[in-house]
């Protein structure tokens, strides 16, 4: 089936599956003190700083709960985009659940900036108001664009200067890194992230993510509560191995790269070396992104402009764009895709086009040709 409707489509890659395979070899222990686990725990310190630890869930809804259950108190509230994904696509878990406010900002292209978070400043102190205690950062964002090391370093600061945690949503935080040609440590822990929700089922994962305490996080006391609040929200696999395995696939295995503590290498090799030499998590990201853009000039240079309009900026996996509703409705009978929202007019209509790790140009450019075709 070919489609561009989500990264969530895409097969497990084969490299994450032989991984899983191979922590299939004979019994071990249980809920995440298993041997594969505890070598996660070594690779995420290598990457992320000496400090850092991972706790292996099911889903990625699950990670973002669990983060913010442990950055924020009772009473607390978490600024975060009006179309982050905890506040449009998680059914109210982090409320229902987690008992926790969620403070939206209004958004360009899915980015917030430090004078947003900082609006919500005069609610601190009054006990009418659910108090600010996270600031919450998807990257990239639900729109497909990218934080930028200054943007999020300023983001954070002002954040911590008001004495609250900062929590990204990593779903596709290995895109943003591809994009930016960065490490996944200088996206997080460089930059002032106490505690990160880490993505693996979109780029190449069976299923499983990770909670992911940062060294800020570390030092704030997060990782304590964890174990309790991933076990209560009924994210805790009994064979955390499985998870973990994913994980280490897509990471590398400890020694891969890098010292201790130190910055991830983005070039180094990952269990199975590339021609490239780069880990999986980049090779799949950067593959998925190179689709993306390919497909974002094909639109630029073959469909008429004022039939298909971009609406957003590629900076990711995800092309999005409005077309005549009835395009969309005959192109999609062959490919399978989203609308994600209104068009300018009632006959038009935005749509998603998101690329993944299997992506093939042929995809692309057959996908291309088709609504040209619809089109003319």
């Amino acid at each position: 089936m070919q489609h561009f409707a989500s990264d969530n489509y895409v097969p497990v890659h084969p490299e994450v599956m032989a991984a899983v395979v191979a922590a299939n070899d004979g019994p071990d222990v249980p809920y995440g003190d298993d041997a594969v686990t505890q070598r996660l725990q070594v690779r995420t310190r290598e990457i992320f700083g000496s400090k850092a630890v991972a706790f292996p869930v099911l889903i990625g809804t699950g990670a973002n709960v669990i983060s913010l259950m442990a950055a924020a108190p009772r009473w607390g509230g978490v600024v975060l985009s009006d179309v982050a994904h905890a506040n449009t696509d998680e059914n109210g878990a982090p409320e229902r659940v987690g008992g926790l406010k969620l403070l939206a900002c209004p958004s360009v292209h899915g980015r917030i900036t430090a004078d947003a978070l900082l609006a919500w400043a005069g609610d601190r102190g009054n006990p009418h108001r659910a108090q600010p205690a996270v600031l919450s950062l998807t990257q990239s964002t639900e729109l497909g664009t990218v934080y930028g090391i200054d943007e999020l370093r300023s983001l954070a600061g002002a954040a911590h200067d008001l004495g609250m945690l900062v929590h990204v949503d990593g779903s596709r935080l290995a895109n943003a890194a591809a994009s930016l040609g960065t490490g996944l440590r200088e996206l997080t822990t460089d930059v002032g992230v106490d505690i990160l929700s880490m993505g693996a089922a979109k780029n190449g994962g069976m299923l499983g993510e990770a909670v992911i305490v940062l060294d800020g996080g570390v030092d704030a006391g997060l990782a304590e509560s964890i174990p309790f609040l991933r076990k209560q929200t009924m994210q805790l696999a009994s064979k955390s191995r499985f998870v973990s395995a994913q994980l280490l696939a897509l990471l590398g295995e400890p020694g891969d790269s890098g010292a201790p503590g130190g910055p991830e290498d983005p070039t180094a090799s990952s269990t199975v070396v590339s021609p490239d030499g780069a880990p999986l998590w980049l090779r799949n990201a950067r593959h998925a992104n190179d689709m993306a853009a390919r497909l974002r000039r094909a639109i630029d240079h073959t469909l008429p402009g004022e039939v298909v309009r971009v609406t957003h900026p590629t900076e990711a996996n995800v092309v999005f764009a409005t077309l005549p509703r009835r395009t969309a409705d005959v192109v999609r009978e062959q490919v399978r895709f989203y609308d994600w929202g209104a068009g300018e007019t009632p006959d038009r209509v935005e749509a998603r086009w998101m690329c993944a790790w299997d992506t093939t140009q042929e995809d692309v450019d057959r996908f291309v040709e088709l609504i040209a075709g619809v089109i003319g």
